[in-house]
């Protein structure tokens, strides 16, 4: 209105000059008495759609195209800022800025910063309390418009789909990774069983594989998934092994950097898209330095005679009971061991397929020409997860669980384990599983000497531990001792088969855990309605006594009885009518 006025009286002017200076006088006065020129949006009360030129943060900026003050009043004043009621905080030169209560800075829809609610901010006037100069409250009765909220960003969601048919647990090789791009997040949720991550941060890991490390991660994850959790991660996957009795899956991933591996280890165990995360640990065959054979010829008898195996192999032998020794490759073409051998898996994939170590174990179970074995009825399943080279004795985590799922999957009753190292979380799930299904785990307690901590799998729950003993029933000098150990049985200069259909005399607590492998083997096949628990209870309470009096960290219940341990799970019935059988019978 007061613009038209103006104008109006500009035209008259045109026409009648004594009219122009009134005019000029109009247009001056209401120039300085009318509000300030604002953007429509803001002086209409409409919301905006976002920051607009001209506007800092919550405010005006000094140079926009609002950034004066509406009165020359207002500007007598300026050490407080003036607040207009429809348009909220204003920035001026000096920086001061103004809130007023309500929805803080940004006024009708202006962007503005976090809400703040309270007096006005002035460190000049820290006790304005909010009111103009003079006396003159602001007008906070108005309704502030909440500020508009632009997201920095999207985040994309990983949905979930079907993957690729599983590989063979043996499948090897790792694939290039596309450019590294901003990885994708995803809202998978870890099952229930997942191992906490606290305790992976807390492990003494032991030996491990420089630059590599192990997870596990549901069977079914994408390949969507996968791939953005090595970009994030900065991995290179190598392997893959679908595990079938677990719906997991484990994947070998190799650190593409300098990173060491517990620090790869514990920020794996942050990730919600992976259960657990390890290093890949390396366990080693307990075997010791091995004599000529001819010095040995004249005690190659004398662990059948302690366990009593000519009595036991009168009530059985192990026939066609069904033991999975995972070891190194083991000589098929010996002639102790031709024929026996049902099958046969190798989780290396590289390197020499026979070792002296593996081709010892299953003589010491299934011998059956120069020499015989506590078993030498049974069938044997060779996995080959140690000794990549015949000089080395070193096996990994994938590997070693790569076997014992292969073990699970061939129908294994007893699963022989004659190796020992660090404790290996992975590894241990699968013992359990094993367990689960009826299996019955042995395990060597170890060759580090008395002073060294229990290794496992040995000290696993799940595991019967064996330590060795000599001709004498005395401890093996470099036998590991613990609570873990259940039974002894001999284990020092055993006259064994090795490489080259050829023999050699050795020791160590792998060779007694193959010993009361085959004992096992003896009472299933009598029995094979026995589970794991009933199997160590009958060795445990059949052994005889050695050392200090009752279950002792040297030699667990005592050395192991054959005869006595078949003869109390044969079934009453049929115990009724066997006959006794005593001396050598069975020989």
């Amino acid at each position: 209105m007061s613009l038209r006025i103006a104008f109006t009286s500009a035209i008259r002017a045109v026409s009648r000059p004594y009219l122009v200076l009134p005019a000029a006088l109009s247009l001056a006065t209401l120039a300085l008495l009318s509000p300030p020129a604002m953007d429509d949006a803001s002086a209409q009360g409409f919301r905006m759609q976002g920051p607009r030129p001209g506007f800092v943060g919550g405010g005006f900026s000094a140079g926009g195209p609002s950034g004066r003050f509406p009165s020359a009043r207002a500007r007598r004043f300026s050490g407080r800022p003036f607040i207009h009621p429809k348009s909220g905080p204003r920035r001026r030169a000096n920086g001061i800025v103004a809130t007023v209560p309500g929805n803080g800075k940004g006024g009708m829809g202006m962007r503005g910063g976090p809400r703040r609610t309270g007096t006005t901010t002035d460190t000049r006037h820290p006790k304005g309390h909010g009111r103009h100069p003079k006396g003159h409250r602001r007008h906070s009765s108005h309704r502030f418009w909440p500020p508009i909220v632009v997201p920095g960003g999207t985040t994309v969601v990983a949905v979930p789909v079907p993957g690729p048919s599983a590989p063979p647990p043996n499948v090897r090789g790792g694939s290039r990774r596309p450019p590294s791009t901003p990885p994708a997040q995803s809202n998978r949720r870890p099952p229930a069983n997942r191992p906490p991550a606290a305790s992976v941060a807390s492990t003494n890991w032991g030996r491990y594989v420089p630059n590599e490390v192990v997870v596990e991660v549901a069977s079914g994850i994408s390949p969507r998934t996968m791939d953005a959790l090595l970009r994030r991660h900065r991995l290179t996957q190598l392997e893959t092994v679908n595990l079938q009795f677990s719906g997991t899956s484990i994947r070998r991933l190799r650190i593409n950097n300098r990173r060491s591996v517990p620090a790869v280890v514990r920020a794996l165990a942050a990730d919600r898209a992976i259960m657990a995360a390890q290093p890949n640990l390396l366990a080693t065959l307990q075997d010791d330095v091995a004599a000529p054979a001819a010095a040995a010829t004249d005690l190659q008898q004398y662990a059948l005679a302690r366990m009593r195996m000519p009595e036991a192999h009168g009530l059985a032998n192990g026939d066609r009971v069904l033991i999975a020794v995972i070891d190194s490759g083991a000589d098929t073409e010996h002639p102790e061991l031709a024929g026996m051998i049902l099958d046969t898996f190798d989780a290396i994939g590289t390197g020499d397929r026979v070792h002296a170590h593996g081709t010892s174990i299953v003589g010491a179970i299934a011998a059956r020409a120069r020499l015989r074995g506590t078993a030498p009825g049974a069938h044997i399943l060779v996995a080959r997860a140690f000794g990549p080279s015949r000089t080395s004795m070193d096996g990994t985590t994938t590997d070693i669980i790569k076997s014992l799922d292969w073990a699970m999957a061939r129908g294994a009753r007893i699963i022989n384990m004659s190796f020992a190292g660090g404790r290996d979380p992975a590894v241990a799930r699968r013992l359990n599983e094993a367990r689960g299904r009826g299996i019955v785990l042995v395990a060597a307690a170890g060759n580090a000497g008395p002073n060294s901590a229990p290794l496992y799998p040995a000290a696993n729950r799940a595991v019967i531990a064996v330590t060795a003993t000599d001709d004498g029933d005395r401890i093996y000098r470099a036998a590991n001792r613990g609570k873990h150990v259940a039974v002894a049985a001999p284990g020092v200069d055993l006259l064994l088969p090795t490489l080259g259909s050829d023999y050699r005399m050795t020791s160590g607590t792998s060779f007694s855990a193959a010993e009361v492998t085959g004992v096992i083997a003896l009472m299933l096949e009598r029995n094979p309605t026995l589970g794991p628990d009933a199997v160590r209870q009958a060795l445990v309470s059949t052994a005889r006594d050695l050392g200090a009096p009752g279950v002792d960290p040297q030699f667990g219940a005592g050395l192991v009885d054959a005869y006595e341990a078949v003869r109390s799970v044969i079934p009453a019935t049929a115990a009724a009518g066997a006959s006794p059988t005593t001396g050598s019978g069975g020989q």
